[in-house]
């Protein structure tokens, strides 16, 4: 976060590091102080930063407007363990300390990105959040007779939740603490079928804009998913960012259901007229070389200090970043880069304020970078002017070869698509979800294969965000075979093109897949369609039998869409659904795969029941074709936990050395 005092800005930073010997997700801060030139304002010094200091139980942080305030959401470890305090620190110290579990006016603060806020108010008085509602007094969707006010809850009552990442996040409520007077509010009037999260407040600091997402009749699974605001309108919002003059509001707007990762448009909402516009609208196909559309989330702060520009990072292949101007929207601008700093394949915008926009940056072969660069207040290009701030001091160990390829996919006949989509992969070595996308980006994981020996091919198949929506569409009714072929044709593709000038020397007889989610749903069905092919697999929570899944995830309306169905709240499962279900799973596979296979399963996964990975562990065990597998009863879908990460990893780099006679 960049923070104007005068003509000098205090960049305060907050990282996170994996430590393995304590099994812990460490989270530090680190800050440096930039002094911008009178004559020239690009021309920024950058003094030496401040030594790294650890971050101790810190939910959520947030500075005031001015930058002279920063509130904290922290919980206590240790004695105590479990409660939680709202601090505001001062350049004196701490300023302000509320006891918010002592306060008893709601549950947990909401510290995640799907619901979770800390907004100030333009006076700086207030601070506004979201928690859980106390059940004693909320309604419940889930309870034939919910408790009406100042009754008491039975323990027993079932209680609906977000889903897979938002387990316990079932009502959420919006508060203000008040600075001053030491209370929290928590505010009243949101309709009893809404959920409200991502709060933020007007410009006159007595109105809040929320995006709700309806909960009625029940709740599915939130987190990846593409779930309505508005049943009326058939549409999802997120990521509202009100302009600095506190006039506009621009929004991020896509379909509800289908696909969970889509192509959005950029709404803006005119507060004086009242009318709404489109900024940036769906890009159904995009032309070579050119904007391929919007797939996340807006930059916590991404409005220029003009209040006419809306500055935001979109991919296609690469991240790059991209202004659009609120009166002349009919033109999105690529900011283009200076050209020393070509070397980073993607650049992903974090903040603008004031101008001076901080940027991720990274390539496959160049470790992660922090740099600042200076928008300025033209409304047309312009050539970015890069200084670098922080550099992971990793570069020296990435791997020299690295392309990227474009293939012409097969036709897997389907009709209402032209196939003209082009599959894309990236293929890394040292010389000598299903809707979601690989970026030219810094992987540790590829890194780390690659130092190993591996060349290791990421294929950005036909569905994949960045190629527009069509190309996502298509993906609906043909999982297990339009996402398998493309990915076996980039295998093919790769391996076939080794030139001298490349220095490659892929193994063909030597190829082991691996995947997760989805991505593991493609691996099992690579070894079991092609079972000469590969020679080992490892899959973490794969989906192995989408009919036996319908009713255990928490996305069941994505069970549906991926097949090719219309989904609806009191859908109920058909024979003919069932099958449809079960022929495009690798289940139907499972007789003919010959490779080794490594399962790694999350216990307390639900998005992909455990119970899928059991279900092939259990048929690869009848026909005596070697499996492991690997339980881990605390972690969830994403297998997150540091010690279960590295504990994955080492198990899958023995797995195939093993299996590929690799000494």
């Amino acid at each position: 976060m960049a923070l104007l005092n005068g003509t000098s800005f205090t960049l305060s930073t907050e990282w996170s590091q994996s430590e393995t010997v304590r099994g812990a997700r460490l989270h530090y801060a680190q800050q440096w102080t930039l002094i911008q030139n009178y004559s020239k304002e690009t021309d920024i010094d950058i003094q030496p930063p401040s030594p790294c200091s650890l971050l101790h139980g810190e939910l959520l942080s947030s500075y005031s407007p001015s930058g002279d305030l920063k509130a904290v959401v922290r919980e206590t470890s240790g004695q105590g363990a479990g409660h939680q305090f709202l601090e505001v620190w001062s350049s004196g110290g701490l300023k302000k300390l509320l006891h918010l579990t002592a306060l008893d006016k709601h549950g947990r603060v909401y510290e995640d990105a799907q619901f979770g806020c800390l907004a100030w108010s333009a006076c700086e008085s207030r601070v506004l959040y979201v928690a859980e509602g106390k059940r004693s007094i909320a309604e419940s969707s889930a309870s034939a007779s919910s408790p009406s006010a100042g009754e008491p809850t039975d323990k027993s009552v079932y209680w609906e939740d977000w889903g897979e990442g938002l387990t316990s996040k079932s009502v959420p409520v919006l508060c203000v603490a008040d600075v001053a007077k030491g209370t929290v509010t928590v505010l009243q009037g949101v309709p009893s079928h809404v959920s409200p999260g991502q709060g933020l407040w007007a410009h006159d600091g007595e109105c809040v804009f929320f995006v709700g997402w309806w909960h009625e009749p029940f709740r599915l699974g939130l987190r990846f998913s593409s779930l309505s605001s508005s049943q009326t309108s058939n549409l999802s919002v997120s990521s509202p960012r009100l302009s600095p003059d506190g006039r506009y509001l621009v929004y991020l707007e896509g379909q509800v259901f289908g696909p969970h990762s889509q192509c959005l448009s950029l709404q803006q909402y005119d507060l004086e007229t009242r009318k709404i516009s489109v900024l940036v609208d769906v890009v159904n196909r995009p032309k070579k070389d050119e904007f391929a559309g919007l797939y996340e989330a807006l930059p916590p702060r991404c409005w220029a200090s003009d209040s006419q520009r809306v500055v935001f990072s979109s991919a296609r292949r690469n991240w790059r970043v991209y202004s659009v101007n609120i009166q002349n929207w009919s033109k999105l601008f690529h900011l283009s880069l200076n050209p020393s700093a070509e070397n980073f394949g993607s650049w992903k915008l974090l903040t603008i304020q004031n101008d001076l926009m901080v940027v991720h940056c990274s390539h496959l072969n160049e470790a992660p970078r922090l740099v600042i660069q200076y928008c300025g207040h033209s409304y047309t290009a312009l050539v970015i002017q890069v200084t670098p701030i922080q550099s992971s001091g990793h570069s020296g160990y990435a791997y020299t070869t690295l392309w990227s390829f474009r293939l012409s996919p097969y036709n897997t006949g389907h009709s209402g698509y032209p196939y003209t989509e082009l599959t894309e992969a990236y293929l890394c070595s040292f010389p000598g979800g299903p809707h979601s996308q690989f970026f030219a980006e810094w992987n540790v994981t590829t890194a780390v294969l690659v130092k190993l020996g591996f060349a290791v091919l990421m294929v950005n198949y036909r569905g994949s965000t960045g190629f527009g929506q069509d190309s996502i569409l298509s993906l609906a009714g043909n999982i297990g075979s339009q996402d398998v072929k493309d990915v076996q044709r980039a295998v093919l593709t790769a391996l076939a093109d080794q030139t001298a000038e490349k220095l490659l020397t892929l193994d063909p007889d030597k190829v082991v897949v691996m995947g997760g989610s989805h991505g593991g749903f493609l691996a099992c069905h690579l070894i079991g369609q092609y079972p000469d092919f590969y020679k080992a697999c490892a899959v973490r929570n794969p989906v192995i039998n989408a009919a036996t899944l319908l009713g255990t995830s928490d996305i069941v309306d994505w069970r549906y869409s991926c097949v090719g169905l219309q989904y609806s709240y009191d859908q109920l499962p058909t024979p003919e659904a069932l099958t449809t279900m079960l022929q495009k799973s690798p289940i139907t596979y499972a007789p003919q795969i010959k490779a080794p296979v490594l399962l790694m399963l999350g216990g307390k996964d639900r998005r992909v029941s455990p119970h899928q990975g059991l279900e092939l562990y259990r048929c690869l065990k009848s026909r005596g074709s070697p499996v492991r597998l690997l339980w881990f009863a605390e972690d969830g879908h994403s297998l997150a936990r540091v010690d279960t990460q590295a504990d994955c990893f080492l198990n899958v780099v023995l797995w195939f050395q093993q299996h590929l006679h690799l000494h």
